[in-house]
This record gives structure tokens, C-alpha cells and sequence, in this order.
């Protein structure tokens, strides 16, 4: 069984590749195809990303075991994505943050020679990702605001002058 992958790259104007890939194959394989097929040379860390319908990032499936028993060689394509629809988050070089929306676009249920390959690909790779910007929301830890805590940082002279 073959799955035709889309991932669509993050940026203002739409860059998209399809991936044919075998059902068998793990995710470490998709993220090779995914970063060949954009022009990436596929050795800088990347990670996948569980997702709902809506996008939302949820558990990290890391490029390399980080002690979790967790990593896309571990994943197969079959146990991680098992019906049409289904989405991943792809963030590729943490430095740049190239970020892709990755979902199950069709399944062949009969096997096609010479995958995985890219079988449609649209618009041009910018020269550098787009600026990312991550805002926390701010969270009430239940005595007020969450800065109260650091306000008189500035009448901090030293360690010394306090008696524990």
C-alpha cells in the first residue's frame, strides 16, 4: 500500500511537493523525501509533530531517540498515519525553522514501483525561512501576575546581606 504524502511548506506564497511512499517505510524516510524534495540536504535536526484537524502541535516525534524510546526511525508510516486526512507538523533546522504542514492525501491500496518519490510539485523554495515568532500566553499562577514574583529585581544588592 502506497500513501501520497502533501507537504506544504509555511511561507507566504504556496510551495507544495507529493510524496509517494510505501506504507512500511518510517518516518525518518519521509523526513529525507520531505527535505529533498524542497531542496534541503536533510542533515540538520528535524522533528514531526502529532497534530488534530485544526493544526494544533501536540507530541514530538524527534529525529533521534532523546531517551524517550521515541524517534521517527521507530515510527512507521502504517502505525503513525493509518487513514486519508490525517496531518504531522514537520519543522525542519531549529536555527532556521522551516516549518511544513504534512497530511495523507490519498491511499493506493496497490503498490507502485519505484517509491517513494515526489510526484507533484508547485512554487519555489525562498532563499531563507520566514521569522517565526513564538508567544507564550500568559499564565495567572493564581496570586496575581506572573511578574509580581520579579518585580524588585533592581533592589537586589547581594546574596550576602541576607541571613538564612
Amino acid at each position: 500500500m502506497n500513501y501520497k504524502i502533501r507537504a506544504i511548506l509555511d511561507v507566504e506564497k504556496d510551495v507544495i511537493r507529493d510524496i509517494e511512499i510505501h506504507h512500511s517505510e518510517n518516518l525518518e524516510t519521509l523526513h529525507k523525501e520531505i527535505a529533498n524534495a524542497f531542496g534541503f540536504n536533510g542533515q540538520e535536526m528535524a522533528s514531526f509533530y502529532i497534530t488534530d484537524t485544526d493544526w494544533n502541535q501536540g507530541e514530538e516525534i524527534p529525529l533521534f531517540d532523546m531517551g524517550d524510546s521515541i524517534s521517527m526511525q521507530a515510527c512507521n508510516l502504517k502505525d503513525t498515519l493509518t487513514k486519508k486526512g490525517e496531518k504531522l507538523i514537520y519543522v525542519y533546522d531549529f536555527m532556521a525553522m522551516w516549518t511544513f504542514f504534512v497530511e495523507v492525501s490519498e491511499i493506493n491500496e496497490t503498490p507502485k514501483k519505484e517509491s517513494p518519490k515526489v510526484v507533484f510539485a508547485f512554487g519555489d523554495v525562498p532563499e531563507k525561512a520566514p521569522e517565526k515568532e513564538f508567544v507564550a500566553d500568559k499564565l495567572d499562577n493564581g496570586f496575581g501576575s506572573e511578574d509580581d514574583e520579579f518585580e524588585n529585581l533592581d533592589e537586589f544588592d547581594n546574596i550576602d546581606d541576607y541571613d538564612f
